[in-house]
């Protein structure tokens, strides 16, 4: 496949991107009635589809049209004017010189002069057309399969390029993210690199006037198959039998009470899509268990339907019929005093560790493996920059460096799945022990006083409790996409028949992971899903998982989760509790003679913040003061703490998790001064602390079945 680039800045392999973020998009100003007809005098076609080729610009004074895309992806022109000169910056003059310079270029597809887009590669010579270029499938910096584009953030999860670029028209810069995870940066980054034109303005869907009215209209229409009454399916009398109940999780659908038997309209109720998924989840029976159940006594029935919830087998009776989920307050002061003594292992003795952000992951591996490094010593993190001529270091917080180090280790190819992940299998990082590497690092989080990984699934998080041998996986811990219609397949075989078709059809496979059987009668299927679940989820990644639980034996951690599964659960398979203007007061001690009204101030940003009045988040908040998006198990070392200065912004001292305010005369001048600098310092961290994808790509080639 040809990669074709644009050369209008000194770097030819970030030139398009930079384009993309610096040029303004204002998509129709000065759009000419007749522009349907007039041709783009670069590739010289008249279509008019911003998704595929951008805005149709036309300037009559100047007899030029021209699409965005041709334009912006032309190697010889670069903007030198102002936004509102010639073309979104692009002044005419040059416009007229690129157009000379192309019409002696000749497109290597139609052999048609005016090819103005370049190969990227410095010795190709060829030229193209844009629109050839996208019916040839060729992209800028692009060798993939060019309509279908992979998540940065979420594996295994795919898009297709058209979907991808009428979203990104549609959401903007502001609302453009992944749709499976949520997440803007890396999702946005990737997709501008893989050639998707992220307009800088607001979503569609901001811009319509009342555009969410029909979200205050509540659902009233009885949809249960049989409606008994009399007055029809759209009748609602509140106080009586006939009163419409919404559905609890989708609240699209209702019914009258009387219809499903409901004796009050406090009984929760679903409809049967939602009660289907539900089932699907695990949810529906998990809203109604308390007592968690021993692995002997799940059926393969249940582990299809429902997820497995953590086996308590080693604790008391007493202990079971407590739900490790929901314990309040007490659980955090267990699982923190049991951080905290596992911390004592930590000794006076100082080992420093030289961490470059920019490669988070090779620099903490380096200096993980350095014969010098001892677990059991203080960490004494310094910043370098492998760039930096001068060598300079820089002071840094454990905190945050493990903060960071998680957050690369949640992404890293060594995990799989989208929220909850199990371990996944790669020659690559087996061969180098990076699954070993990766266990110790979580070990040396916990007792170092870092975050913990809250990225566990529960089938991961009871292999290394009770062991792979008790311990049932489901269906949504197969993350390979055809491995889980093969499961569905199976399970949904309707008679014997039926089945040895499904068996036929996966022969080679069933004989390769060998879970081929005889099957004697359609209860055989129950046993063939299991087999293959317990394969793809548990045997496949044996070698992996015994690695990784190896080097979790670090400082002890894997023996004590053991000994307190209950407590090391919430921490390990869910995610911190969303902050709240109250946990960051009761986080922050305030420093004696501090400005009454700044603190003031201070307050009222809090709850300005988590009322969603400002772009700021809580999570910046606390990372701009301590490096870290969410307090960690065994709490902050040493307690954050506020002071009031006399300074023009406020200042965020990681190393001693100290927040000094800016004194201000009013308060909307504190919130400006605070959403800037906090923004700012934010998304410059996340850019230099973004994750080192050379090595993951090594290793993701390297992915085996």
């Amino acid at each position: 496949m040809l990669v074709v680039g644009s050369a209008r800045e000194p770097s030819r392999d970030t030139a398009v991107l930079e384009l993309l973020r610096r040029a303004p998009h204002k998509m129709n100003e000065n759009k000419s009635d007749g522009s349907q007809t007039l041709t783009c005098v670069f590739c010289r076609k008249n279509d008019d589809c911003p998704s595929k080729y951008g805005e149709k610009k036309t300037k009559e004074k100047w007899n030029l049209t021209v699409h965005y895309y041709c334009l912006l992806m032309s190697s010889g022109i670069w903007q030198r004017g102002k936004e509102e000169e010639g073309v979104y910056g692009f002044l005419i003059e040059d416009i007229r010189k690129e157009v000379h310079r192309a019409s002696k270029l000749k497109c290597c597809f139609c052999k048609k002069n005016g090819a103005s887009i370049g190969c990227v590669a410095p010795r190709c010579k060829r030229s193209y057309h844009f629109p050839c270029g996208l019916q040839r499938e060729c992209i800028f910096q692009f060798t993939g399969n060019f309509a279908i584009l992979r998540s940065p953030c979420c594996k295994n999860a795919w898009f297709h390029r058209d979907c991808l670029q009428v979203q990104a028209i549609s959401a903007g810069v502001f609302f453009f993210r992944c749709t499976v995870c949520n997440n803007s940066d890396i999702f946005q980054k990737e997709m501008l690199r893989m050639g998707i034109h992220i307009p800088e303005k607001d979503a569609s869907w901001e811009l319509e006037e009342n555009a969410y009215q029909e979200l205050l209209q509540h659902y009233e229409r009885c949809d249960v198959q049989r409606c008994c009454c009399k007055e029809g399916r759209d009748y609602n009398a509140p106080d009586s039998k006939w009163e419409i109940k919404r559905c609890q999780c989708c609240g699209s659908s209702g019914t009258h009470l009387a219809c499903s038997s409901l004796p009050s309209w406090e009984q929760n109720w679903e409809c049967l899509e939602c009660r289907g998924i539900l089932y699907n989840s695990g949810g529906f029976q998990k809203a109604k268990k308390q007592k968690l159940p021993h692995a002997n006594n799940v059926g393969i029935n249940d582990c299809l339907l429902e997820e497995s919830s953590p086996k308590l087998s080693r604790q008391s009776p007493g202990a079971q019929c407590k739900d490790p989920v929901r314990q309040g307050s007490k659980f955090k002061r267990d699982i923190s005093a049991i951080i905290i003594d596992l911390g004592f292992q930590i000794k006076k003795k100082k080992a420093r560790l030289y961490i470059d952000k920019a490669d988070i992951w090779n620099s903490a591996l380096d200096g993980f493996r350095n014969q010098k490094f001892n677990p059991s010593y203080t960490m004494e993190v310094v910043y370098v920059n492998e760039n930096d001529n001068f060598q300079r270091e820089h002071p840094g917080s454990n905190q945050e460096f493990l903060s960071l180090l998680m957050q690369h280790l949640k992404n890293s190819p060594l995990f799989e799945g989208s929220l909850s992940k199990n371990l996944s299998l790669n020659s690559q990082a087996l061969k180098e022990n990076l699954y070993y590497e990766a266990g110790k690092m979580i070990a040396i989080s916990l007792v170092h006083g870092g975050p913990s990984p809250g990225f566990f699934s529960k089938t991961l998080f009871n292999c290394l409790v009770y062991g792979p041998e008790t311990t049932q996986p489901i269906l949504d811990d197969v993350s390979d996409f055809d491995v889980a219609q093969i499961i569905m397949r199976v399970n949904a075989a309707t008679s014997v028949a039926d089945l040895n078709s499904v068996m036929n059809e996966f022969y080679n496979y069933l004989v390769l992971i060998g879970c081929l059987r005889l099957i004697t009668s359609l209860s055989d299927k129950y046993l063939l899903a299991k087999d293959i679940l317990n394969y793809h989820v548990i045997k496949r990644v044996h070698a992996p998982f015994e690695s990784f639980k190896q080097g979790l034996k670090t400082l002890g951690v894997l023996e004590t989760i053991q000994t307190y599964p209950e407590a090391f659960y919430d921490i390990f398979c869910h995610k911190p509790e969303n902050l709240s203007t109250e946990i960051l007061t009761d986080l922050f001690t305030v420093h004696t003679l501090s400005d009454a009204q700044t603190l003031g101030f201070w307050n009222s940003y809090l709850q300005a913040v988590e009322g969603g009045k400002s772009a700021t988040t809580m999570e910046d908040i606390l990372m701009f003061a301590t490096g870290c998006n969410s307090i960690p198990p065994a709490g902050f070392k040493p307690t954050p703490s506020i002071e009031c200065l006399h300074l023009d912004f406020p200042i965020g001292n990681k190393c001693n998790n100290c927040l000094a305010l800016p004194i201000s005369n009013t308060y909307k001048e504190f919130q400006e001064k605070m959403d800037f600098a906090i923004r700012s310092t934010v998304r410059l961290e996340k850019e230099e602390s973004s994750h080192y994808v050379g090595h993951e790509d090594v290793l993701n080639r390297d992915m085996l079945l």
